[in-house]
């Protein structure tokens, strides 16, 4: 049989052409007036959606799938089995078409990750109350006594999710981001380097536990950098 078949882009089609076969089940002899039929749509019926992962643009890897998926005998029903091996073609329409497609895709995927930048960027500076008042200057010079009320609207703004990071790592990272934000005064810090040494002294991670002691130190009221 050969005919048309929907590729991953429904309106772009490979040209298919099946050799099948079929054969009755060992089980049971078959019970079906036309088998040749049968067999030819049960074959389309199962070639249909692997061919529809599948560009126009790489028909080779598309028939490789359809042949290792009929390498050996499928049930069919009305027992019988089938099989067959798969031959593509493919029109100048159709990689014409699928090529502009992935051309537009492309440009949407380009554009899509533009805007995702600059909204990641934007809300990791709203984010830090220092970087906020920066580029609300820098922005709006004349409209200075508005960031009071914009710095309470955005209190509970989090730090954008870093795509890299594994969920425990992401929501660690955005936690002390947060946490040193809201250290303001020196006391603050104090508490919480204390209690950091504490834990890396408790979890046996030593090394750790001495940079945070040197921060302590640096830290400590009448240190150079205090």
């Amino acid at each position: 049989m050969s005919e048309r078949m929907p590729s991953h882009i429904a309106s772009v089609f490979f040209t298919v052409h099946v050799n099948g076969a079929w054969r009755p089940t060992p089980e049971q002899a078959h019970d079906h007036h036309d088998p040749s039929a049968l067999a030819g749509h049960h074959l389309r019926q199962y070639l249909a959606p692997l061919l529809r992962r599948h560009s126009v643009l790489d028909p080779v890897a598309a028939r490789d799938t359809a042949n290792t998926a009929l390498a050996h005998w499928l049930p069919a029903p009305a027992g019988l089995e089938v099989t067959g091996a798969v031959q593509l073609a493919v029109s100048a329409r159709a990689r014409d078409l699928a090529e502009e497609h992935a051309r537009r895709q492309q440009a949407a995927d380009l554009a899509h990750e533009d805007e995702v930048r600059h909204l990641t960027h934007l809300q990791r500076v709203l984010a830090d109350p220092d970087l906020r008042q920066v580029w609300w200057i820098a922005q709006y010079p004349d409209r200075y006594q508005e960031l009071t009320p914009l710095a309470t609207a955005l209190k509970d703004l989090p730090l954008p999710h870093e795509t890299t990071d594994d969920d425990i790592r992401g929501e660690i990272r955005r936690f002390t981001d947060r946490l040193l934000t809201a250290l303001h005064t020196p006391e603050q810090r104090e508490v919480f380097l204390q209690a950091l040494t504490q834990a890396l002294h408790t979890l046996g991670h030593h090394d750790l536990k001495t940079t945070a002691t040197h921060w302590q130190a640096a830290k400590a009221p009448g240190s150079p950098s205090a």
